[in-house]
């Protein structure tokens, strides 16, 4: 391989959208999209960090626009793919990965809003990006790709995490059906399951927290947004061309020693 062909962008001309892109997992993965040559519509709730990723992108030379929306509600999702079409002309990627923690804590203790709030940006969102996507993909030029921010915690559990692991299971079953569905017309659609990650979500519990996480995984340390972005960029590469229905644990080797 020569070198230039070692630097040649490998989503060249393709559209991604990336929803949660203004911090964490997402901020990392809409950067990473645009340096491998795609165009990217970041998605969030707050805009000044859309508007800051955004311009950062720019600045290194990616061609990007962020989206103010809500992807619970069906009414925004759809707006996103239309605008993202209208810019950019076609849609290629979508990185489902906005969500929340919600209101964890003992079952008994939870209140029904909190379950309806996590399942509906966790769960819903995805599935409605997803549909919205897929009827565009579907129409177009062929092809495409989806990935979903699962988690560890999809098939593990720690007390107070119900509604939470709930939501990202359903995700694990969702994209089985959706690649049967749509793999004769050349889409796939994958999930990506962190293990314990250093975000803004993970800091919140507080920063003393993350030197006996670090010391539980085989790799002797907490994952970065990078280590999440960059196996969801390649799932969305010919590298990639392969792999559909499956949720890839990335996760240092922290449930080795067992799901909890």
């Amino acid at each position: 391989m020569t070198t230039n062909e070692a630097t040649v962008p490998r989503l060249e001309g393709k559209v991604a959208i990336v929803t949660g892109a203004g911090t964490g997992i997402g901020e990392a993965a809409a950067r990473t999209f645009a340096k491998e040559g795609a165009k990217v519509a970041l998605v969030g709730r707050r805009e000044g960090p859309l508007r800051s990723n955004t311009e950062a992108i720019a600045k290194a030379g990616g061609d990007a626009a962020f989206i103010s929306a809500d992807v619970s509600l069906a009414g925004d999702v759809d707006r996103i793919v239309a605008e993202t079409s209208d810019r950019f002309g076609r849609l290629d990627i979508v990185f489902n990965n906005a969500g929340i923690q919600g209101n964890g804590g003992p079952i008994v203790e939870m209140q029904e809003a909190d379950f309806d709030e996590l399942i509906a940006i966790n769960l819903k969102g995805p599935w409605l990006l997803t549909r919205a996507a897929l009827r565009v993909m579907l129409n177009g030029e062929g092809g495409g790709s989806i990935v979903n921010t699962s988690s560890f915690l999809s098939s593990a559990a720690t007390p107070g995490t119900s509604a939470y692991s709930a939501s990202k299971a359903g995700l694990d079953a969702m994209i089985r059906a959706i690649a049967l569905e749509v793999g004769d017309q050349g889409i796939r659609i994958n999930n990506v399951n962190p293990g314990v990650i250093d975000t803004p979500m993970l800091r919140a519990h507080g920063e003393q927290v993350i030197p006996p996480l670090a010391a539980r995984a085989a790799l002797k340390r907490v994952g970065t947004p990078a280590d999440i972005a960059d196996v969801v960029v390649w799932l969305c590469t010919e590298e990639a061309r392969f792999i559909t229905g499956q949720s890839i644990l990335v996760d240092g080797g922290f449930t080795i020693p067992g799901p909890r």
